[in-house]
């Protein structure tokens, strides 16, 4: 990953969310406010999961998890981007380039997978409740988010290795508000099929495992909760599992829209924009999609699936 022979470029030149210069103390403003919102919301939710002995469940423990991969990947991008909407010269360096690069794909791969697992937790309380605390144990939880953010660091350094072994000898400008992978292969003089041939093939199966773990649990969810007799059982585990289908939907769905396009259709400008919704605005939109903190107060989680248990 060091320059030397491999590349003349020292630093690489950001350039933003516009180059209007116009905007960019309004954008400057409303990214900040996205930020501390995200950072507010996904702060409270760590905090009232870690403390309330009424939600030491592994629903919240992996909700948890998320609220801190959703911080961490705000916070690796934001910053950097905040001061370079009030710099003249938005540079960033080329090592602080390939760290940008490996933190963000540490937790945009274990946002993938968290999701999935949270789908899998769901699956088991509603369709298997008599069993959720042997199947779902603490050792099995830690045992998942640990695996979650090891493949997401194995990831990460595989993948910040190819881009930044490759050569950068003509431009340093990024057309992007932080260091992703296409805006860096766009800028190498190197041959970058094999890595765009990895990156394609490794996000397509990442997603493509992860929906599908999704899609299963929930159609065996619809299933179970179909067949509960009562209607208070059957509004209960909707409410377990509608914030969590609805932060599915919006983040698989813009992955889906960045990564899998087709090369002849690939815009970097149409990526950028795609990037600002799941870097910035998902993380500021989860705490409030899992916000039906007055449930989780209100509620004590095993009386909620004993009272699935119940109805089923």
């Amino acid at each position: 990953m060091a320059p030397g022979n491999m590349t003349q470029v020292t630093e690489f030149i950001l350039t933003g969310v516009s180059d209007h210069p116009e905007l960019q103390v309004p954008f400057f403003l409303v990214f900040l406010g996205i930020y501390v919102l995200t950072a507010m919301g996904n702060l409270g939710i760590i905090t009232l999961t870690s403390v309330d002995p009424r939600l030491q469940t592994p629903m919240y423990f992996f909700l948890r998890h998320l609220a801190l991969i959703n911080l961490g990947n705000s916070t690796v991008i934001t910053p950097k981007m905040l001061s370079n909407f009030l710099a003249q010269k938005k540079t960033i360096s080329y090592y602080a380039c390939a760290t940008q690069l490996g933190g963000f794909l540490v937790f945009i791969v274990a946002e993938v997978f968290i999701l999935a697992v949270m789908a899998y937790d769901r699956y088991v309380a509603i369709c298997i409740p008599l069993r959720y605390l042997v199947v779902v144990s603490q050792r099995v939880c830690l045992l998942l988010v640990s695996l979650t953010y090891l493949y997401g660091l194995f990831t990460s350094i595989v993948f910040t290795l190819c881009v930044f072994s490759l050569s950068f000898c003509s431009s340093n400008v990024v057309n992007h508000f932080y260091c992703d992978i296409m805006p860096l292969l766009a800028l190498s003089c190197s041959d970058t099929y094999i890595t765009e041939v990895l990156l394609f093939l490794s996000a397509g199966t990442h997603l493509v495992f992860s929906v599908g773990i999704v899609v299963v649990s929930y159609f065996n969810i619809v299933l179970s909760i179909l067949r509960m007799r009562s209607s208070e059982g059957r509004k209960k585990a909707f409410s377990t599992c509608g914030s969590h289908m609805m932060a599915v939907t919006v983040f698989y769905g813009t992955l889906l829209f960045m990564y899998l396009q087709p090369g002849t259709n690939h815009s970097l400008d149409t990526d950028k924009m795609a990037s600002v919704f799941y870097t910035l605005v998902i993380p500021m939109l989860n705490p409030m999609i899992y916000n039906d903190m007055s449930t989780i107060l209100a509620l004590n989680c095993s009386d909620m699936y004993e009272t699935i248990i119940f109805t089923l």
